[in-house]
């Protein structure tokens, strides 16, 4: 890199940029950035109140949290006939068997809400002739029969036309607050209520397989999931109600341990702040202890591969090639031959060769980086208010969250309820069009079609805003992206300019101004709005069109076309690239935002043009940091977690009296375990973007200054040292020169 006169620079890479001797960190006369970028973003998001506001007034959520029957009233809805009748009941739940089922999204009968579900086997003809001796039969059956339906003598020919009473029930639990037939599986045979048949109400005798065939279809259709169905899921309902067992347990164990999880979780968030802290003084010591660590572990393994080949090289049959004995389930067979453990030696060698090599040559770029990792350090505990910051920011997510979550559902909802006609004859023309249930029974339909019924499909309409629910929903996807991306830019470039302060003060702490990160702050949010929004449209589209690909691709996976499936698999990869690299340009152009306020396109060239001239010690930067930061993080999850079990198996004697009785001690631990991960995670990122922050700071510095006393080095002694560089002495002023500068005249400017 050459510095010609009158105090321009030139890299390999990018134009000349000037020297400017007035600068000293963070511009602080800027000028707002992206101005029609920021004014689109306050119409997109004036435009998404609007929409959540009309979503609002067009949804209803009940339509989501309750069942409905097939008259279009809610299941368990308060204030309502049905408040106390909260589970569907299906009249012939042998119905959902039907195709129609897959077609129709609904299953052909009659659906009624109910308070429980039944209990028993029994039959309408069945109840009638008990009745005559035992009227309880009749109080029984009549729970699942129309309201207000009241004759328990009507003949079953009239009473099934008039669709007033179910023509059987069977035993039964709540799914999804729905009644679905109560399967277990006993030696391998599938049963309801220990009966392997049932009667059907119509004269003939069914088995309890057709119920789960029905009852299979009908959850399909429930789960959105109209797909071929699986073998072998006969006690899947069953399974299902033994994990609402185990969640009753898990809740009253978080009930009776959330006090201790909390404190684990506030040991995690001390032990974090002070591995952050304390990097200043073992940051290169844990490197260099891993790094030869790994040289002596791979160095052993030469030894092992060496001593296993000479001893394998003199007995009969080890000198067969691999290839000659070909492929072998049992790996056993392999390392019988000693040209297995000469590969394995080979390859060895060069790993080891390839590590030495790296170290000697990139031995004064790992120490580059280990030096800017004590920086960071040191950069945190003067501003320590950095690593609170990710609260705001995890408040702001949360609330687009929220809202993009509330506004889906009320998206969803909306609309009136929609009926259609169902039949189960397969030559019904009549069949998923649309009806009135209040004419239905008038209408011809019921006497061309005889069995069908007009029941409730779906909540819809016709009108245009009906009619873009989903592109409304896409766009609600697509602005909550947006902001969320918004609102991580906005962090990054906040901490970025905290952060450069500490960099581009001199005399560290003397020279940092008072309150960087809330100055950095109320720079980002009041000139760089537009490019923090920038950015993030950019990344958002992207990530937009990934989401659109993994939906294709789970559309398509039970498709044929293999070349589909890797042309998609190629753009899904691609895109995923795609990504991670606009993610990587964005964090570095948020920094040289904070730093020059210059606009995102401005600033993501010059941050490009930066790191490339300085490749190599972006890479060995980038994968120190992260190595340590990884290592950190398993540190302090896996030390927190070893002590929280200890703490809830009993094994501290100390306070064993305060351990509260669990169920699964595994669910206290597992979430402290990951607590612990996820708060080191968020500390770590605060000093990952410190990091990168006086990386680029460092870059910056080389370039623009050379030590002399009117440009020095902002750097610290370390790296100074390391680079063999050296700030030059300001000479000091005379008594005479002093006085002769203080009778000088102010200039006006």
């Amino acid at each position: 890199m050459t510095r010609p006169k009158g105090g321009y620079y030139k890299g390999e890479l990018g134009e000349p940029h000037k020297f400017d001797p007035t600068f000293r960190g963070p511009v602080h006369k800027r000028g707002c950035t992206d101005v029609l970028c920021c004014v689109i973003f306050v119409i997109v998001i004036l435009g998404y109140i609007v929409l959540g506001t009309v979503a609002w007034m067009h949804g209803d959520p009940r339509k989501v949290v309750y069942p409905t029957d097939s008259y279009g009233q809610f299941c368990g809805q308060q204030e309502t006939p049905n408040a106390n009748k909260a589970i569907l009941f299906y009249f012939n739940i042998l119905q959902c068997a039907n195709p129609s089922v897959l077609i129709n999204l609904q299953c052909p009968t009659t659906q009624l809400c109910v308070s429980k579900c039944p209990d028993r086997f029994a039959t309408y003809i069945d109840m009638q002739y008990s009745y005559r001796r035992n009227k309880g039969s009749w109080e029984y059956y009549k729970q699942f029969c129309k309201p207000g339906f009241n004759n328990p003598d009507k003949p079953i020919s009239q009473v099934l036309r008039d669709e007033d009473c179910p023509s059987m029930i069977v035993p039964s639990r709540p799914f999804l607050q729905r009644c679905f037939p109560d399967f277990i599986t006993r030696n391998g045979t599938l049963t309801v209520a220990n009966q392997t048949s049932f009667k059907d109400g119509h004269g003939k005798i069914r088995s309890v397989v057709d119920l789960r065939d029905a009852a299979k279809q009908e959850r399909t259709v429930l789960s959105g999931k109209v797909t071929a169905m699986q073998q072998g899921t006969e006690s899947g309902i069953t399974s299902l109600l033994d994990a609402k067992e185990v969640g009753t347990k898990i809740f009253e164990d978080y009930a009776s341990s959330w006090f201790w999880i909390l404190i684990g979780l506030v040991i995690s968030m001390l032990v974090s702040l002070v591995f952050i802290l304390l990097l200043r003084f073992t940051a290169g010591v844990l490197f260099w202890l891993v790094i030869f660590g790994v040289i002596a572990a791979v160095g052993y393994g030469i030894w092992h591969c060496y001593w296993e080949y000479s001893s394998l090289k003199g007995k009969p049959d080890s000198d067969v090639t691999i290839s000659d004995i070909g492929f072998q389930t049992d790996f056993r067979v392999y390392l019988q031959l000693s040209q297995t453990w000469l590969i394995f030696m080979t390859s060895l060698a060069v790993i080891e060769a390839i590590i030495i090599l790296v170290l000697i040559f990139l031995r004064n770029r790992v120490r580059i980086a280990i030096a800017l990792l004590k920086e960071g350090s040191k950069a945190i505990g003067c501003i320590m208010s950095t690593l609170f910051y990710p609260i705001i920011t995890f408040l702001l997510l949360a609330l687009c969250i929220a809202y993009w979550a509330v506004t889906a559902v009320f998206l969803a909802s909306s609309g009136e309820a929609v009926y259609k006609v169902m039949s189960t004859l397969p030559d019904c023309k009549y069949t998923n069009l649309t009806c009135d249930p209040e004419t239905f029974s008038q209408s011809n339909v019921t006497k061309l079609c005889p069995g069908s019924q007009c029941t409730f499909a779906f909540y819809g309409g016709e009108s245009l805003y009906h009619r873009y629910i989903f592109v409304l929903q896409l766009c609600n996807l697509l602005v909550f992206l947006w902001l969320v991306n918004f609102t991580i830019a906005l962090g990054q470039c906040t901490l970025a300019g905290a952060f450069a302060a500490y960099y581009w003060a001199l005399r560290k702490p003397a020279d940092i101004p008072p309150c960087p990160l809330a100055s950095s702050f109320g720079r980002a949010l009041r000139y760089h709005t537009g490019s923090l929004a920038f950015g993030a449209l950019i990344l958002s589209i992207v990530q937009f069109i990934r989401i659109i690909l993994e939906y294709l691709d789970h559309k398509l996976k039970g498709a044929h076309n293999a070349f589909t499936r890797f042309l998609l698999c190629c753009l899904k990869c691609c895109f995923w690239c795609l990504e991670h690299f606009i993610k990587f340009m964005n964090r570095n152009a948020y920094i040289m935002i904070s730093i020059y306020g210059k606009n995102f396109c401005t600033s993501a060239r010059d941050a490009f043009f930066l790191l490339m001239r300085n490749v190599m010690r972006v890479a060995v930067l980038d994968k120190v940091t992260d190595f340590l930061l990884f290592l950190g993080k398993l540190l302090i999850s896996g030390s927190v977690g070893v002590l929280a079990f200890f703490f809830f198996t009993r094994q501290i004697p100390v306070i064993q009296e305060e351990v509260p009785s669990l169920n699964y001690y595994w669910v206290p631990l597992l979430t402290v375990i990951f607590g612990s991960y996820m708060i080191a995670h968020g500390f770590f990122n605060v000093y990952a973007m410190c990091v990168d922050t006086l990386f680029l700071c460092f870059l910056l510095d080389l370039e623009k200054n050379d030590g002399s006393a009117t440009r020095p080095y902002y750097m610290c002694s370390s790296l100074r040292a390391i680079l063999n560089k050296k700030n030059q002495k300001r000479p000091k002023e005379t008594k005479r020169g002093r006085k002769q500068k203080k009778e000088q005249p102010k200039s006006r400017h």
